[in-house]
Order: C-alpha cells, then sequence, then structure tokens
C-alpha cells in the first residue's frame, strides 16, 4: 500500500524511515514510509536520509478502516519529525476504509490527510 501511494508521488521512498533512535529512555520510532521529494524516484536501501531544508511526506499504512492508532501515528509523526527539520511535512494516514466520523478530526491538524487505498 505504501508503494501504491508513493508511486503516484514519485520522490524517493525511504521505508521504515527512523523517526527516534532508541535509547536508555525510549523505544525507536518509525514511520512506514517517508518520501522525500525533489530526489529521483527510487526506493533508499537505507533507513535514515538528511531531511533538513526538504519537503517531504510521512507515510502511516494501515490495511484496515481509518482508526485512532492510525490518527495517531500519522499526526505524532509529523511532529517527531519537525526535529530532522525538513522545509515542509505532509503526513498521510493511508488506509483501505474511510471513517466519516474521525477523518475530520484528523485533518483538522494541519499537514495530517487521509487517503484510501484504491488498488
Amino acid at each position: 500500500m505504501t508503494r501504491w501511494y508513493w508511486k503516484q508521488i514519485g520522490g524517493l521512498l525511504v521505508e521504515e524511515f527512523t523517526l527516534v533512535r532508541a535509547s536508555p529512555t525510549n523505544a525507536p520510532r518509525y514511520v512506514d514510509g517517508l518520501i522525500v521529494l525533489g530526489e529521483p524516484t527510487e526506493i533508499s536501501d537505507s533507513r535514515t536520509f538528511d531531511i533538513s531544508g526538504r519537503d517531504v511526506i510521512a507515510i502511516q499504512t494501515k490495511a484496515r478502516r481509518l482508526g485512532m492508532f492510525v490518527m495517531g501515528q500519522c499526526l505524532f509523526s509529523r511532529d517527531l519529525l519537525r526535529a530532522h527539520g525538513p522545509n515542509s511535512i505532509r503526513s498521510i494516514a493511508l488506509c483501505t476504509r474511510d471513517d466519516a466520523a474521525l477523518r475530520p478530526l484528523l485533518e483538522a491538524h494541519e499537514g495530517c490527510e487521509v487517503v484510501i487505498y484504491e488498488p
């Protein structure tokens, strides 16, 4: 699903991009996919990339209806990415079905949106 979305956008896809490295005080955090716009359309062989000053799209993918779990991932991935210094961030909750009650709550947050997977 993540690659389906990326193929529509282009750019460099970093799968399982490391948002936060593990430390004694926290667990590691990842985003399912990170698209770095303005790069050649290819898949990175690394989980890291210097995104400072870059335009990026974070993708959190769930093969089910939009729910609060993926909404939290979408919102907080956006916030954790800010520490990496990108120019702009769009954060996508990629799901197989929409939820009319939840979508407006997520999309009320700047840069967060829902995309429904349509193979």
